[in-house]
């Protein structure tokens, strides 16, 4: 660590032990370069040491952080750089309100930016940028960057951004398959990132248990898959994961409701340690929460039942009446006499793959552990996990084919989203992972 000035120009020393796919990166010196890598690589290290350099390299000029999102901006990009710069001395100034780091020993200014509104990207000319998790934002904003990067006044052009392989999207065409000239890509190798392994030696086979074979070869391998093709839960097996599970009226009742006029679905299960056993559906055709209570009351309303209750988050805004779709279930379910009901519903719903990929791990990790049993009865449970597919070209689920598709999958999967999505940081990113 350190600072010094010579012939007029500002240097410094920062603690940094980088990797070898590290050092490849910051030796590039492609106009637009990448760094592809699985969790644990060292991407947001990489991208936060380079923003510095090039800070340093530009003096007075203007550069640009972004992020997918402002949460992920925040809470990786944005935290990253302060802790380097506060660790190695750096002085600096952030302006919170204004999205703006200034280094003071060169007057270069950083702003800090969410990219999900890109066309908020016109207008300062830039130095450089640098993208966090690029496979989460969309081509236009990147081509909006690349429009920006005209300062005449700096010493080194270069947009660069890390990101983890999503399949063969945009960014892999862009970077991998047929870049145009000035890009270069940087392809990290899975578990080279030493210094997690001396501190959590067994961090990749916690993943193995946590991901299903597909997304663990995608975002701990690092490789590039056709993961939006075909079946959404291709886990599943029919003979392997139904089965007739059976009702312990020692253990609470799991409830997961997805909120739908036509039909009103809901899943009914119980939990023995990380394994879930599905023991009922209730699919209503044109009805509401409180017909979908009544019938759950029905089925299993014993008075010293212990009931917990997920579900889509869009189910905590009130209704017209103001009272919320669990304000109802609550009510209804208290008014029979059910004293032991407990809420566990998230304030907003997981990312939809996130939410996929955790209940294709529950249905068969990577280590090939089956964690997830549905009872026969359920048949339209069932059907969801057999026929929901993605649009074609696409990483979308498929929602207009069949009225009756994805709402008890999507039921299931707030349910053990709730119970297993563990809300620490994953890697570099503010993305959950689960143990």
């Amino acid at each position: 660590m350190g600072r010094a000035i010579r012939d007029g120009r500002c240097f410094c020393w920062i603690e940094y032990r980088p990797l070898p796919s590290q050092v490849r990166f910051h030796r590039s010196t492609a106009r637009f370069k990448g760094f592809s890598g699985p969790v644990g690589s060292g991407k947001s290290q990489a991208l936060c040491h380079e923003a510095i350099k090039l800070s340093y390299l530009n003096p007075g000029r203007v550069g640009l952080l972004g992020a997918p999102t402002y949460q992920m901006l925040r809470d990786v990009a944005q935290a990253t750089l302060v802790e380097i710069l506060q660790r190695n001395q750096i002085p600096f100034e952030l302006r919170r309100s204004e999205g703006v780091l200034i280094l003071r020993d060169t007057g270069s200014k950083i702003l800090l930016r969410s990219l999900d509104e890109y066309e908020h990207l016109r207008g300062t000319n830039l130095a450089w940028f640098g993208v966090d998790e690029l496979t989460y934002c969309s081509e236009e904003a990147w081509e909006r960057l690349e429009a920006r990067l005209r300062d005449p006044r700096a010493k080194r052009l270069c947009g660069f951004a890390v990101w983890t392989p999503k399949g063969f999207d945009w960014v892999y065409r862009k970077f991998v398959k047929d870049p145009p000239e000035g890009y270069e890509v940087i392809i990290a190798q899975p578990m080279e990132n030493r210094y997690i392994l001396e501190a959590v030696p067994d961090f990749y086979e916690r993943l193995r248990r946590s991901y299903d074979e597909r997304f663990y070869r995608q975002e701990v391998l690092g490789e590039y898959l056709a993961t939006a093709e075909g079946r959404v839960y291709y886990s599943f097996d029919r003979a392997v994961h139904v089965r007739e599970v059976e009702l312990d009226d020692n253990r609470p009742l799991l409830w997961s409701l997805d909120f739908n006029v036509d039909p009103m679905c809901s899943i009914v299960a119980q939990r023995d340690g990380e394994e879930i056993r599905v023991l009922d559906e209730i699919v209503l055709r044109r009805s509401n929460t409180f017909e979908a209570c009544e019938e759950f009351l029905n089925r299993y309303g014993k008075p010293s039942r212990v009931v917990y209750i997920y579900g889509d988050a869009s189910g905590l805004r009130g209704q017209t009446s103001g009272m919320s779709d669990f304000d109802m279930v609550r009510r209804v379910l208290s008014r029979w006499g059910l004293s032991r009901v407990v809420m566990k519903v998230g304030r907003r719903n997981p990312p939809v793959r996130d939410r996929v990929a955790l209940v294709n791990a529950w249905l068969r990790n990577a280590a090939g552990e089956v964690r997830l049993y549905i009872h026969p009865r359920c048949k339209e449970l069932i059907r969801d996990l057999e026929e929901v597919v993605y649009k074609e070209g696409t990483s979308l689920i498929d929602k207009s084919s069949v009225r009756e598709r994805t709402h008890l999958s999507d039921a299931l999967g707030y349910l053990i989203c709730q119970e297993f999505w563990s809300k620490g940081p994953v890697g570099e990113r503010s993305e959950p992972l689960v143990f």
